[in-house]
């Protein structure tokens, strides 16, 4: 899927894909994000033999709607609440900084803590 909106230009089309990378980075840059790992075994395997970036961030797009998951591993002694918080917002801004659409939801799903 992909996300489309059209200006005096033309339409743009942006791939689910392209915004998982763009959250993916987002993640990283987030304090206490030690890194985003994948939701299962299957799907670890798959991102080695395709080489795709964007790993442990899930993309549904409706309309002009992006619904986000996010699967992280935080570091050991952060707060869980307010990392998660500010790892939605920095999410959030930058893909809608990045597609200039509206971001619907940012769920956060911690995985693991590594010290």
């Amino acid at each position: 899927m992909s996300v489309n909106t059209s200006n005096v230009f033309g339409k743009i089309s942006i791939s689910d894909l392209a915004i998982a990378k763009v959250a993916a980075n987002a993640a990283l840059e987030c304090y206490g994000i030690v890194e985003t790992v994948s939701r299962r075994v299957t799907d670890s395997v798959s991102e080695l033999l395709k080489r795709q970036s964007g790993k442990g961030v899930k993309v549904v797009t409706n309309g002009d709607r992006i619904y986000i998951d996010v699967y992280v591993v935080i570091k050991y002694g952060v707060s869980i609440n307010a990392v998660a918080e500010s790892l939605k917002e920095g999410i959030k801004y930058k893909v809608e900084k990045f597609t200039g659409m509206i971001v619907d939801t940012v769920n956060v799903n911690i995985i693991g803590v590594k010290l």
